[in-house]
């Protein structure tokens, strides 16, 4: 890879991130407000260092790992900062695999926001039409899935199983958000925080951290596979969410239509890991540039609408 490609995937990467978590930096930011100095030191501090070192290390080995379960963890750690060709052929081999269980991942996530979740209407008309018709998310989902099974047996069975796991890894991580949504609920409730220690405040975190997490891991591949290139990148956004977190949050929140910048991203990349899974080979600038225009339309647009509220 020559630098100024290596320039643009961490540049893409790292944008890639920090939008997608600014979902995780509000709810830190709340929950944080209702602990003890000391322990909001501890989690800016030590949980920096788990969310850049550990899970931006851990979880996209993982994922290879997953696709790769003849290679050890340890194969794939070295390999990754060693250059191995051996086991890098192995990985590229593999790599329709992952790729459509990624894309599957990411086109779920995105028709779930689309069908379900509340948002502000940064595409009204388009926006608030399928808004409306909530009650055929599923129907959209499961026969997306048929459809991309059926054409991925006919080229690699394996790559029609990865596509199961991708769908499978969606509604266990929606159902951990599900879930962190309550308890968040019962932790800015006062009630319901008396009664927790900030040491359970701090783990909640970090767990909602790990869930969060995935789907910036998972949207990295459409990137690149360097997982080397993928920690750094995302380990730079994920450091920007904790700035935010500490200081910005509140201007980040005016931006009503940052979300929706993520959500068409995070749609463009499983389509384009999907295309790739299935022989397309979209090239490698495409991704970062894509993730760039589509943030920085709805970034002009939530500024169009700050503009609005000052007249």
């Amino acid at each position: 890879m020559d630098f100024v490609p290596i320039l643009l995937t961490i540049a893409g990467l790292a944008l890639f991130e920090t939008i997608s978590s600014v979902d995780n930096a509000v709810i830190n930011a709340e929950v944080l407000t209702k602990m003890s100095a000391r322990a909001r030191r501890w989690f800016l501090l030590y949980g920096i260092l788990i969310a850049v070192f550990v899970l931006r290390l851990a979880l996209p080995l993982a994922i290879v790992w997953v696709a790769n379960p003849s290679l050890s963890p340890l194969d794939i750690l070295l390999a990754a900062f060693s250059g191995d060709m051996k086991i890098a052929q192995a990985v590229e081999a593999s790599s329709p695999i992952l790729l459509a269980g990624g894309g599957v991942f990411l086109v779920f996530l995105f028709f779930h926001w689309l069908f379900l979740e509340p948002k502000h209407y940064g595409l009204p008309s388009a926006e608030e039409f399928f808004m409306k018709q909530g009650v055929w998310f599923y129907t959209v989902v499961s026969i997306a899935l048929t459809a991309i099974v059926w054409f991925a047996l006919q080229a690699n069975t394996m790559m029609a199983f990865g596509a199961v796991v991708g769908s499978t890894a969606f509604f266990i991580t929606h159902g951990f958000k599900q879930n962190a949504e309550e308890k968040e609920k019962e932790l800015l409730g006062g009630e319901g925080s008396a009664h927790m220690s900030d040491l359970s405040k701090i783990l909640y975190l970090e767990v909602i951290d790990a869930t969060f997490s995935i789907d910036g891991v998972v949207g990295a591949f459409a990137f690149t596979m360097s997982v080397p290139l993928i920690m750094i990148g995302n380990g730079l956004g994920a450091l920007i969410v904790r700035q935010v977190t500490i200081s910005n949050i509140e201007s980040v929140k005016k931006y009503k239509f940052l979300k929706n910048g993520a959500m068409y991203s995070i749609l463009v990349l499983g389509v384009i890991m999907l295309l790739d899974a299935f022989g397309a080979h979209i090239p490698s600038f495409i991704s970062p540039i894509a993730t760039f225009a589509i943030i920085g339309y709805f970034f002009w647009l939530s500024k169009k609408e700050l503009g609005k509220k000052k007249d």
